[in-house]
């Protein structure tokens, strides 16, 4: 039982994430953005061409972090800003519309150009005995990353003058144009990190599990489930749900199945819609 719920933390922590880059963009433009599993598969495929060239890890990952952090810019500057100029059910409308259409495209692209291609990053070393239980190294690696950006984001949430404007914008944007902050900056540079956190989510999955061009639809639903369970545009309840979430859906599967464990997953997003709509830590980030 220990060895299934360390598994399910080392998953919650890439499922936090994973949700705090859907969170975020949905707390500073009230869109979510339907493509962000599609975002980590595209980084993961880019590692990998670049992985199958012979160039090092130590190349092909920041490459990588790098380009799918300039598609997001792109998306952001180009598709997005139609989509900011509106207000209320229509931002959310033609927001969902829009990048469930960009999530399609990649995929296939992705299926049409490389449909075998995946990324598995194998990390070499002895397993490492934690609560006598042995941990692979690729988990653990893949674990530190995750608690590594975190840490950073927490840091730079709550102490860095920009981190504070975004803050500020999420809470009240209105109020903060009034204070000098220009909201269309800070969404732009925040859907840019979200691409960039995908990114890393396909890196530290990809120490435990191969990353395939056919798993986005998958990551875009479980990054809304951690987000939706955690409480849209917080950054802590992201992490908190995730590690939740990831022991649950361990657990589960392994005493029940993985097709169940689905199942249970969404029921759990539903149950927090209904008796707690704003999540499990509101909207803070």
């Amino acid at each position: 039982m220990t060895a299934v719920v360390l598994d399910g933390i080392v998953l919650g922590l890439q499922l936090g994430l994973l949700g705090v880059g859907l969170t975020l963009v949905y707390g500073l433009g009230g869109v979510l953005n339907l493509a962000h599993g599609q975002f980590a598969v595209l980084g993961a495929i880019v590692i990998a061409r670049m992985l199958d060239a012979s160039f090092s890890l130590w190349v092909a990952i920041p490459v990588g972090l790098v380009c799918i952090g300039l598609v997001g810019l792109l998306i952001d500057l180009t598709l997005m800003r139609p989509v900011y100029k509106l207000r209320g059910e229509e931002r959310v409308l033609l927001g969902l519309l829009l990048m469930l259409g960009v999530g399609t495209i990649i995929d296939g692209l992705l299926e049409w150009r490389y449909p075998i291609e995946a990324l598995s990053i194998r990390i070499s070393g002895d397993p490492v005995p934690i609560l006598g239980v042995s941990m692979r190294i690729g988990g653990l690696v893949g674990s530190g990353i995750a608690l590594v950006a975190g840490a950073a984001l927490f840091v730079f949430f709550r102490f860095s003058t920009f981190g504070r404007a975004t803050r500020s914008v999420i809470q009240d944007e209105e109020g903060a144009r009034l204070c000098g902050i220009n909201p269309a900056t800070v969404r732009t540079t925040i859907f840019a990190l979200s691409a960039v956190l995908a990114g890393l989510v396909a890196i530290a999955r990809a120490m435990t599990a191969p990353i395939v061009v056919t798993g986005g639809v998958r990551l875009t639903i479980l990054a809304l489930i951690v987000a939706v369970v955690g409480g849209l545009g917080s950054v802590s309840g992201a992490f908190l749900a995730g590690i939740l979430l990831g022991v649950v859906s361990t657990v589960s599967a392994f005493y029940i199945g993985s097709y169940i464990t689905s199942i249970i997953l969404l029921a759990t997003a539903a149950i927090t819609i209904v008796f707690r709509p704003s999540g499990l830590l509101g909207h803070r980030p």
